[in-house]
């Protein structure tokens, strides 16, 4: 398997943007990743869909806007786009190359730890299979809606959803099978298990607090269990993300405590992250920011 090489800040965008190109031929929609995993989101007027996806969440590459802003909805088959100059500033920033699964007629069984591959492996057919850092996706021909925590360790992602390019894997791709679809449709709350406490540590503190009512925290808090809630794909990128904004905003001066940790923990279970999961997006948060 071959891993996508990061692009520093200030280097040229060539072994990327290659890279996509070169998927584009043989009909895989791509677009740019940030260094952890997050869509770019460079439009002010587009940030955290505040725009609500315009025009047409629903059809890859339909975005107005000039730079790759809207998640899977930015992923395209064509050249010029990827190469047009708002693009290449995301290609310098980017760390690896996503693509579109429902826009190549495929579904991508997310597998993230050893017990979910165990599960595949004794109950799904032998398909094209890609290693991940913790586990691996299971490439099948067909769409599906993509529904995060279908099991415990397993995402689908498919239709209206991304994947990131972790080489084209080994094996022949076998036809969507039922038990897939099966639990594509089942509603993510019948099959998720209930959130459960995690211990993690909220920032002690030392810095000055800014604000200068608990309305502002509250008011944060609430704003970030929305945006975790609202996510409809790219559930582990949003819930880092979020922890990122709440630790940037309010972590250093010790205001935040483990009640609104605990919450946050709650919006992101109830989404189908794990515990550890939200453990380790916490810990990568706090280790980003220094704290």
């Amino acid at each position: 398997m071959t891993h996508a090489t990061p692009v520093r800040r200030d280097a040229r965008p060539g072994p990327l943007l290659d890279l996509a190109l070169s998927l584009t031929v043989g009909g895989l929609p791509v677009m740019p990743l940030s260094a952890d995993k997050r869509p770019f989101g460079n439009c002010p007027d587009c940030q955290h869909n505040v725009c609500g996806g315009r025009p047409n969440m629903k059809t890859p590459g339909t975005c107005v806007c000039p730079r790759p802003c809207h998640g899977w909805a930015a992923a395209t088959l064509d050249p010029a786009v990827l190469s047009s100059a708002p693009w290449l500033a995301a290609w310098r920033r980017a760390g690896a190359v996503a693509y579109h699964p429902g826009g190549a007629g495929v579904t991508v069984v997310d597998l993230d730890d050893a017990d979910a591959v165990d599960w595949a492996r004794a109950t799904l057919p032998p398909t094209r299979t890609v290693p991940t850092t913790r586990g691996e996706h299971w490439i099948y021909s067909g769409t599906v809606r993509s529904v995060n925590g279908v099991r415990e360790g397993v995402d689908i992602k498919s239709l209206m959803s991304y994947a990131r390019w972790l080489g084209p894997g080994a094996g022949t791709m076998a036809e969507l099978p039922a038990a897939v679809r099966s639990l594509a449709a089942k509603k993510p709350a019948a099959v998720r298990p209930a959130p459960r406490a995690v211990a993690v540590r909220a920032p002690g503190g030392g810095g000055v607090c800014r604000h200068r009512s608990p309305v502002y925290l509250e008011r944060g808090i609430v704003m970030a269990e929305q945006r975790i809630t609202d996510a409809a794909s790219g559930v582990h990128a949003t819930v880092y993300g979020t922890f990122l904004a709440v630790l940037s905003t309010h972590g250093r001066c010790g205001c935040l405590t483990e009640r609104h940790v605990a919450r946050l923990f709650t919006a992101a279970q109830a989404k189908g992250e794990s515990p550890r999961h939200c453990a380790d997006a916490w810990a990568n948060a706090l280790t980003a920011l220094g704290m």
